[in-house]
């Protein structure tokens, strides 16, 4: 399969709660990528493609929670079949979002 990603995806875990407003399912995850139009992340959850997504991250830079929306592309179970690993996009491009994650990331 082709990678037609625009933004490198980079390797940073922070805190991540969502919402299913369609559902109303909530859950806690944590990043295990993120680029300026998408973000993976494994959570308890079980989240199908295409659900919408609101997100928030807690990047621990003393400010509040970087709030978007997005779309899950797609999902699949760990081999512990207890984590679910998620690949989401982004509604559109977090420049600032990932300009505070990468600060936040060069200080670590």
């Amino acid at each position: 399969m082709d990678d037609r990603r625009i933004f490198e995806r980079i390797n940073m875990r922070f805190p991540v709660r969502f919402l299913d407003p369609t559902s109303g399912q909530e859950g806690e995850a944590e990043t295990t990528d993120i680029s300026a139009n998408g973000l993976g992340f494994v959570t308890k959850k079980a989240l199908l493609a295409h659900a919408p997504l609101e997100i928030w991250l807690d990047i621990p830079d003393n400010r509040a929670p970087l709030y978007t929306r997005g779309e899950v592309t797609w999902s699949q179970f760990l081999p512990n079949g207890i984590h679910q690993k998620v690949g989401v996009q982004l509604e559109k491009a977090e420049l600032m979002g990932l300009g505070r994650t990468l600060r936040k990331n060069r200080r670590l």
